[in-house]
């Protein structure tokens, strides 16, 4: 398969099977089978891309030209294939898991679901393969509208239909506010002083303006990406936790979040430049929102005791270790940052995977009443100590390079303590996931409660291997660090 051809089929296959599993919706095992279908071949579409950016290509696709030079165009360089790479591949895992998840949860419009988890793969795909900040845009929107539905789920669902209503709400008016209101503002002000929008290696905003106009588009780009939930503008992540929790996956392991955080590297990298934002000193400031955020996440995070909620506010403080080593404006940060997004992903979406195999088995949603649930779901509880030692950046686990190579960047940008930050932040990690893990081996089983209660295979089999994906990202790290390595080349 040629490049163009695969670029073509990682893209449109996601789109194409949206209406077929419409169609096949009176046949659950047939729509199942088409998405677990599309979801690998787009997989294997992706993974014929690698070896070639790997290799210093960047395959291009145009479309049409919007305005006079801005074209819609895909174009794969090794960030983008970085992220399509993890979407693609953690579709299938999600996929196989929504299966037992939705059935075994009894849910309601689950070929919606599947249609619109579908369109919003597509979307995430063309943001990873987006060849400039048009091209960009135009896809993280449409992530957004397709991720809507999913997030009201249960609209129609009593008692959870006000919640889910109201979730749905913050989620849109977060992500459309500050998308319409600072993002395009800062496109627009951006086309206006280099009259392009292209991804250029080194930026391309250096003698374009003064210092603190500069600083004023890396304020509207920062923020006016809602997806990558830097504080104040992260309430839209929380609110949407009344989602299906396949749907929790999607958005904080598979490819919402990482649309945004993705998004601010590529702004960094390839709009403003690593160098420019080192010499005039504008990453210390998006430092200083990446370290509050980083901190404040992990406070509010221990205050939660809805397991769904904590790992949402967890969220919001690991996104912000991507943006804090693009703030540090060196090699070693857009090194770290880029590996935290297939670390996290890994991590964050099995510690979501099992917060609904819990779910569906023993239908609780408080940590409290957890204590020793060890016992009945040895497997998924297992996999959640895995993925919290994966997020804290514990070894043998994966967290463990993406963390370091952050100090790293840290020491070279002399930022002390934005080091002391990520040393911090590790020890809250510890004391918000832990006591999950540890008050469910370390306490008897519920009285009456005693012998196996795992979820469905089809829940368990995708939290254990992305469980074990950690691991292997740990231990044979060499092809993604070689990836992220070429970023900005």
């Amino acid at each position: 398969m040629n490049a163009p051809t695969a670029i073509a089929a990682a893209v449109l296959l996601p789109l194409a099977v949206a209406p077929l599993i419409a169609l096949l919706g009176r046949r659950p095992n047939l729509r199942e089978a088409a998405t677990l279908l599309a979801a690998l071949g787009t997989f294997a579409a992706v993974c014929t891309l690698v070896p070639k950016v790997a290799a210093g290509d960047r395959p291009v696709v145009q479309l049409i030209e919007v305005f006079p030079g801005l074209p819609l165009v895909f174009e794969v360089e090794p960030l983008g294939a970085l992220f399509a790479l993890i979407a693609a591949g953690l579709w299938m895992a999600t996929s196989c898991y929504s299966i037992g998840y939705m059935r075994g949860h009894h849910e309601e419009h689950q070929t919606r679901f599947f249609a619109f988890f579908a369109l919003a793969i597509s979307a995430a795909l063309g943001a990873a393969f987006a060849g400039n900040m048009l091209t960009l845009f135009f896809c993280y929107e449409a992530l957004t509208l397709s991720t809507y539905p999913l997030v009201t789920h249960h609209r129609s669902t009593q008692p959870e239909s006000w919640k889910s209503a109201r979730g749905g709400r913050v989620y849109m008016g977060v992500l459309l506010s500050t998308s319409i209101g600072f993002l395009l503002l800062a496109m627009v002000a951006t086309y206006h002083l280099t009259g392009t929008l292209a991804f250029v290696p080194g930026g391309i905003l250096a003698d374009k303006a003064p210092t603190w106009v500069l600083g004023v588009l890396l304020f509207l780009y920062a923020f006016g990406t809602g997806k990558a939930a830097l504080m104040p503008f992260h309430r839209w992540l929380p609110a949407a936790m009344i989602a299906p929790a396949p749907v929790s996956a999607l958005l904080h392991a598979v490819a919402v979040v990482k649309a945004g955080v993705f998004t601010i590297l590529k702004v960094v990298v390839y709009i403003f430049g690593i160098d420019l934002l080192a010499d005039t000193g504008l990453g210390t400031y998006l430092a200083y929102a990446a370290c509050a955020t980083i901190l404040i996440g992990s406070l509010v995070a221990m205050t939660k005791d809805n397991l769904k909620a904590r790992l949402a506010y967890s969220t919001v403080s690991q996104l912000a270790y991507i943006v804090l080593g693009a703030a540090m404006a060196n090699s070693w940060g857009i090194l770290g940052g880029s590996l935290h997004i297939a670390m996290h992903a890994f991590g964050k979406i099995t510690l979501f995977f099992c917060a609904g195999a819990i779910a569906v088995s023993l239908h609780k949603t408080e940590i409290s009443e957890m204590k020793g649930i060890g016992w009945q779901m040895p497997w998924t509880m297992g996999a959640f100590l895995v993925g919290s030692l994966s997020i804290i950046g514990l070894p043998p686990l994966g967290g463990a390079w993406s963390k370091w190579y952050l100090i790293l960047a840290g020491l070279d940008a002399e930022q002390y303590a934005a080091i002391g930050v990520l040393l911090v932040s590790s020890l809250l990690n510890i004391a918000y996931l832990f006591p999950v893990a540890v008050n469910a081996f370390f306490y008897a089983a519920p009285d009456g409660e005693n012998g196996l209660q795992e979820a469905p295979l089809a829940c368990v089999l995708p939290l254990v291997c992305t469980a074990l994906g950690g691991l292997v990202l740990f231990l044979y790290p060499d092809p993604l660090l070689d990836l992220c390595r070429q970023i900005g080349g």
